[in-house]
């Protein structure tokens, strides 16, 4: 699939053989989008059961103004205006609290923004009245539920207070079946941008 390409917009034309790439005009409208999407790709090449990941969104052009040897590594919807590059942070540290770990982070004035991709599981709202208090237990008897969906959110935010959330779920884990929304994961949402506020 060529670079730019997104389901919704016109697919490549074949030209005697080759390709020849639609014009990216949907994907250069939004690219918040298109950093989210091309994101969360990356994360699903790794495959499942991954530990949550955090990645710097960073205006391409100032990665470039840095780092000029990259600009033969991009496609045009790379070079695009105002497009966005992930920097994945390794090391996060290790913990059991969602709130905890993104309470620790802040962002130097260069980051434009992040995106967040943690795999949680779902149960039906029926399931939930029945858990045990402890935590543990609890976690034990989601993951043994019969009705159980694994999922990854990829969250992803502007410092300007933009964001989008894509959801893909394990049973159907393709690129072309990744839901997209804005208000799929409000308090990931929420706690994403809280990591920009002095």
């Amino acid at each position: 699939m060529p670079l730019g390409w997104l389901p919704g917009s016109a697919p490549p034309r074949w030209l005697d053989g080759w390709v020849e790439e639609q014009p990216v005009q949907s994907v250069t409208a939004d690219p918040l989008t298109v950093a989210a999407l091309d994101t969360e790709r990356h994360v699903a090449a790794s495959g499942w059961d991954q530990p949550a990941r955090l990645f710097a969104l960073v205006r391409t052009a100032a990665v470039l103004d840095r780092e000029p040897h990259l600009r033969a590594q991009m496609g045009p919807a790379d070079l695009a205006p105002g497009a966005l590059t992930a920097i994945e942070q390794e090391g996060l540290p290790a913990t059991s609290s969602l709130e905890t770990l993104l309470g620790r982070i802040a962002w130097p004035d260069e980051v434009d923004g992040c995106a967040f991709a943690i795999e949680r599981i779902v149960v039906p709202p029926d399931a939930e009245r029945d858990l045990p208090q402890r935590s543990e237990s609890a976690v034990e008897a989601l993951a043994a539920h019969p009705d159980r969906q694994d999922v990854r959110l990829l969250v992803a935010v502007l410092r300007d207070g933009s964001s989008i959330c894509l959801l893909r779920q394990r049973a159907h884990d393709s690129d072309d079946a990744v839901a997209t929304g804005k208000d799929i994961a409000p308090g990931l949402v929420a706690a994403l941008r809280a990591t920009f506020e002095d």
